[in-house]
């Protein structure tokens, strides 16, 4: 077997076998380890620890030693090892030596320290963002993180809002109305739930905000909890609400404006109306019998599109 580093030791920890996996992990040929200490794969830290020697007493008293740990190559590099050491025992039940079997977990162990560093990185990231609440929940909504932008935002310390109900941000009407609830349904039934509405501060003040949560499952598909981001968008509500009303009151201004325009139009038509009839009029007394001055002239205002008279 290659995969496995299998040898034999005797009761003191002397290497008494050694075969072709051992050789490829620890770069020893058998004719240079037989008869070494098994000690000597062991980090300095370990062996000044005694952990060589705790290792097969575990083994001896339990019947069996199991861990992992860093261990030595003949070239001074370090692997990482899941070590098994079982107790041989005669006859009599005395202990005569000691089965070890090594395998070599480097590449997962590399993996694992990779996957922590990045979830470190991400852990960092998510905390470090304050312009988002950023947090997870668990299937049944409870909160279980808490990052400094829901801190900031929400004004909840973290250990004032993990383990609670994420529905304590909601209005009391959309709890009555059961909209926490539903949020978790469609997030859970659609993969995603989106929306903008009011939120409650811990000091009761309300706010505009833009929701996403978004269900978590793992391989099998089962439902783990939600991500839930929350963003405050109460600036750009007053923004889009004073926009609102500065179109409104121009839509009025020139709603005036149209009905100051037709009603100077029909002033003026009238006025030349007006002009027609008078001056039919004035032809009409001027052939009336009697004299110049035995009737009123005709007399009439004219009337200028403002409605100053003229």
């Amino acid at each position: 077997m290659t995969d496995y580093a299998i040898y034999m030791l005797d009761a003191e920890g002397i290497v008494a076998s050694w075969n072709p996996g051992a050789q490829r992990f620890k770069g020893y040929e058998a004719g240079e380890i037989i008869g070494q200490h098994f000690s000597r794969f062991y980090t300095e830290e370990d062996r000044n620890s005694g952990l060589p020697a705790r290792a097969l007493e575990t083994a001896r008293r339990t019947g069996k030693f199991e861990s992992e740990g860093w261990r030595v190559r003949k070239d001074g590099t370090r692997f990482w090892a899941y070590v098994v050491i079982d107790p041989i025992r005669s006859p009599s039940g005395d202990v005569i030596g000691y089965a070890k079997i090594t395998r070599d977990l480097t590449e997962r162990k590399n993996a694992e320290q990779i996957l922590k560093k990045s979830e470190e990185q991400f852990r960092l990231l998510v905390q470090g963002v304050t312009d988002y609440a950023i947090y997870m929940l668990d299937s049944d909504g409870r909160v279980s993180n808490w990052n400094l932008g829901a801190q900031r935002i929400k004004g909840y310390l973290p250990h004032e809002a993990i383990g609670q109900h994420f529905s304590t941000f909601y209005t009391e009407e959309d709890r009555k109305a059961g909209e926490p609830q539903r949020a978790l349904e469609t997030a859970a039934r659609e993969g995603r739930f989106e929306k903008e509405g009011r939120r409650v501060r811990k000091d009761g003040s309300r706010f505009w905000a833009h929701v996403v949560i978004d269900a978590i499952r793992d391989s099998d598909g089962s439902l783990l909890g939600y991500a839930k981001i929350t963003r405050d968008i109460t600036e750009r509500k007053e923004v889009e609400q004073k926009l609102e009303k500065a179109r409104e009151a121009l839509v009025q201004s020139q709603k005036m404006e149209a009905i100051g325009h037709l009603t100077g139009g029909i002033a003026h038509d009238f006025n030349n109306l007006l002009m027609a009839v008078l001056g039919s009029l004035e032809l009409v007394r001027k052939r009336l019998p009697g004299t110049r001055n035995s009737r009123p002239s005709w007399t009439m205002p004219f009337w200028e599109p403002s409605g100053e008279p003229l």
